[in-house]
């Protein structure tokens, strides 16, 4: 923490409600790019692609539970390197603008608050709760010195810091508020503070702070956004904190995409109301892992898909498509307005050639250790007399095998599963006998009188990052029944796939033999030169997929997504090791591909009515 005395100047100021840098009128034309969701030795690169978009800002979130997934110290190595991120940025000539919660929502799990925060018992979130700030604390004397150090005012890049995230569409506890802005002032933010919230009056009332910039976010109707800010806050400029140009996929849905001209016209109108913008997304990533997060519709609970490509500017490879040059042009026509016409002509920043790809292959399947006895092998058993979540079992994410041995009376009965998040395939004696997708539902036994080995494979398809249902428990939250008659006496083995290392993703196929279709698999691949290249598995079913040790996430024949990215860091010269768990089907081959095929497009534009 700073020594007492008088905070530096912020860089940024909105004096008379004109946006002023260092004194010099302004406008913040940023672009959203989450270093969590870009493998570090493409950090650069993609930092280039967003100064030659004619960005001169770059947003980010920072997720709690990427750098603390469990109750121990956090990290900031690797991926988690934010220091080294916010260097780079700087060194490409940019801002940045840091949005450090403690929620993010981003459609990340459990919207960037750790699992083992949100399951402790009792705890209240993005509340003042005492509990929970307590533990915000906590994480806050870590994290914000880092970024307090790297504000403008000490020749650093950070020029403005969000106080928590779309609050007014959670909350209206403005005590919660209040402590987070005097908590980061407390570690040394001196820089500009803003909240940034939806565009209603029901948003704006509960997100908003006294004294610090309220912005919005949307992808439509500028000029209502206007509007609305400009007559709650008169004295301060209009800028929108996340200009909508694309959006997410849940599985099972299309693939939204916004076409270049319609991004172009509603970035126009932004600009045209002198509005300062951050593209969300300028780059959208990947969800590698088992990052995604998930949303529930009211009737039906969404998870994210793997790519968070988001039809952004700078796709997922970084490859720029039309609506980077449509956007550039519109940015362009703007920076040389502000210049002024003695500026001269406007030049855009170079922009980095393209990342080689692999030439198309198809790779051999080699079927390995069988689904629940490969599973077996590489877990331990935990014991209870009922099933325990994954918060009690303090496993963030992955799959838990739930087994118990009930007797069963003689023919047919029904067996019951309540508070089943997210996904079960249901085993009786080792046969499949039913997938539960539902918080309730309901299977049928055949019984002889005789214990039965029942086994259910439970997996966290992704927290709910927004809304009401944040914090929501996984697993199997209440119980098991046979007719009445609840089932005890449960062994749980613990799964955190996304946790196993590259040794123990190299152990697992070989730990039993094949069996059933379902399981384990690997493909060899043999290369002289690393390169980026997309992978697709035609005819296997639902599943996660490994290279060299490292999880890049779910697969699902459901889509829209059908092809995994694969960036060149994560392949080496020589032999390479594709990893498979496939949980229903096999299929006989892997390829891949030398583009991304994200599902057939549909266009969307989100709205506030």
């Amino acid at each position: 923490m700073q020594s007492p005395g008088r905070p530096p100047a912020p860089i940024l100021s909105h004096p008379e409600g004109e946006l002023l840098r260092d004194g010099e009128p302004h406008r913040i034309l940023a672009g959203s790019l989450h270093y969590f969701r870009v493998h570090p030795e493409q950090w650069q690169d993609r930092l280039a692609k967003l100064a030659a978009l004619g960005l001169n800002t770059v947003d980010t979130y920072v997720p709690w539970n990427f750098h603390q997934p469990r109750r121990t110290a956090p990290r900031f190595d690797g991926p988690r390197d934010l220091e080294r991120f916010l260097g780079l940025a700087q060194d490409t000539g940019l801002d940045v603008i840091v949005r450090p919660g403690p929620y993010i929502c981003a459609e990340w799990d459990n919207g960037g608050l750790p699992s083992w925060l949100t399951g402790l018992p009792g705890m209240r979130p993005r509340t003042s709760h005492p509990a929970f700030l307590d533990e915000v604390a906590r994480w806050f004397d870590v994290l914000v010195p880092k970024l307090a150090a790297a504000q403008a005012a000490y020749d650093g890049p950070v020029v403005a810091v969000q106080v928590e995230n779309e609050y007014g569409s959670y909350g209206d506890d403005a005590a919660y508020l209040e402590w987070l802005r005097d908590a980061l002032v407390a570690r040394g933010i001196s820089e500009l503070l803003c909240t940034a919230d939806g565009p209603t009056e029901l948003m704006q009332d509960g997100g908003s702070l006294p004294g610090v910039l309220a912005t919005a976010t949307f992808g439509s109707r500028a000029g209502q956004a206007a509007r609305l800010l400009r007559e709650r806050r008169a004295d301060e400029p209009f800028v929108c904190a996340e200009f909508w140009n694309g959006w997410f996929d849940h599985w099972g849905d299309p693939h939204h995409v916004r076409s270049a001209g319609s991004a172009r016209d509603a970035l126009g109108e932004i600009l045209d109301e002198d509005g300062s913008v951050s593209l969300y997304m300028a780059h959208g990533g990947t969800n590698f892992g088992l990052w995604a997060g998930a949303n529930h519709d009211g009737t039906r609970f969404q998870p994210t898909v793997t790519s968070y490509d988001s039809d952004a500017p700078i796709p997922e490879h970084g490859v720029p498509g039309a609506k980077f040059f449509a956007l550039r042009e519109r940015l362009r026509e703007t920076r040389a307005r502000d210049a002024g016409a003695a500026a001269g002509p406007e030049r855009d920043r170079p922009l980095p050639p393209p990342a080689a790809l692999l030439a198309p292959r198809t790779l051999r399947v080699r079927p390995g250790a069988g689904l629940l006895d490969g599973l077996l092998a590489m877990s331990t058993a935990v014991r209870s007399p009922y099933p325990l979540s994954f918060e009690e079992l303090g496993q963030p994410s992955g799959l838990v095998l739930y087994r118990a041995w009930p007797r069963v009376p003689n023919g047919s009965h029904e067996v019951t599963v309540t508070g089943l998040h997210d996904r079960a395939q249901v085993f009786a004696d080792g046969v499949l006998v039913g997938v539960l997708d539902q918080e309730t539902g309901s299977f049928a036994v055949e019984g002889t009188g005789a214990r039965v080995r029942l086994e259910l494979l439970v997996e966290n398809q992704g927290r709910i990052n927004y809304g009401p249902l944040l914090g929501q428990g996984k697993g199997i939250l209440d119980g098991v029944r046979i007719e009445r008659r609840l089932v005890h006496g449960w062994e749980m083995r613990e799964l955190p796939l996304d946790e196993w290392s590259p040794d123990d993703v190299r152990l697992a196929p070989s730990t039993a033999a094949p069996a059933g279709g379902a399981g384990f698999a690997t493909a060899s691949l043999t290369l002289s030169e690393p390169a980026d290249t997309f992978l697709a598995l035609p005819g296997f079913g639902k599943g996660f997929a490994w290279v060299n040790g490292t999880l890049l996430g779910r697969y699902w024949e459901i889509g829209p997504q059908v092809t995994l990215y694969v960036p060149a860091p994560l392949l080496t010269s020589g032999a390479n090791t594709v990893t498979v768990l496939e949980l229903e089907r096999l299929g006989d081959r892997i390829e891949l591909r030398d583009r991304p095929e994200l599902g057939p497009p549909e266009e969307f534009v989100e709205t506030f009515d």
